[in-house]
């Protein structure tokens, strides 16, 4: 039997490649082997030809982490510290509706768990130390959130609501990395199951008319704990065996 084909969300950078400079597709590999090691077959989607029709190739996406979505989505203005890429945010959140409408299996990571709830009409905070007072969601000052070590990740507890779908793999409890400042405000038409018991801060959505569709806020490609790529692959499993029948 074939892997489960999993899409994967990337982004367009100007990068140095030997001597000479282009754009590029990329996505850190920890995104592609998480795929991989939970038994799916990782194909990148980049965000410069923008369209819904490869997912009628997928059998589940993954919506990756990245920069912040611009607050213009839910009628805000921008926060001095918000940085924004327009093209991906279009990009993504068309996909984002066309997975949903199409039921196909999805993982948002990160930004992707906030394209989840921005995509369904939801909004975000924008700077989470103005709300909660603290930056222990995200690394410490200096450190390199994309490199291979990320002992440097704000780590915290998450709390799961016990009437959960994601309770069935994460259990009532779990320790997960973070690197963010933006955070779920409004979720949209997802409904929150897990938060950090410290702020509050949600940390894991799901749809409640979907058969997969799951957001979480912390980074598990850079962890040993790969239960939602696991679930992910699975749900596309079910998915593609429920269309062939």
């Amino acid at each position: 039997m074939r892997r489960p084909l999993i899409g994967l969300t990337s982004y367009a950078e100007h990068i140095q490649y030997g001597r000479n400079e282009m754009m590029a597709g990329m996505l850190p590999m920890t995104y592609v082997r998480a795929v991989h090691a939970t038994g799916g077959r990782a194909v990148l989607i980049t965000p410069d030809d923008p369209g819904t029709d490869v997912i009628e190739s997928l059998d589940g996406i993954v919506f990756s982490g990245g920069g912040d979505i611009d607050p213009s989505h839910w009628g805000a203005d921008a926060h001095p510290a918000t940085e924004v890429d327009k093209a991906r945010d279009a990009a993504e959140l068309m996909l984002m509706r066309a997975a949903l409408e199409a039921d196909l299996p999805v993982l948002g990571v990160c930004r992707g768990m906030q394209v989840m709830a921005v995509a369904t009409g939801g909004s975000l905070h924008q700077h989470l130390p103005d709300l909660i007072g603290h930056e222990r969601h995200r690394a410490a000052a200096g450190t390199d959130p994309l490199a291979a070590n990320a002992s440097d990740y704000g780590r915290h507890d998450v709390f799961v609501d016990e009437s959960s779908g994601a309770h069935a793999f994460f259990g009532r409890s779990l320790t997960v990395n973070s690197f963010h400042h933006q955070a779920v405000d409004d979720p949209g038409e997802f409904r929150p199951v897990g938060w950090c018991p410290d702020d509050e801060v949600v940390e894991i959505i799901e749809h409640p008319r979907r058969t997969f569709a799951l957001g979480v806020q912390w980074h598990p490609e850079r962890t040993t704990d790969l239960r939602s790529f696991a679930a992910l692959a699975e749900a596309a499993v079910r998915a593609r065996t429920t269309a062939a029948a």
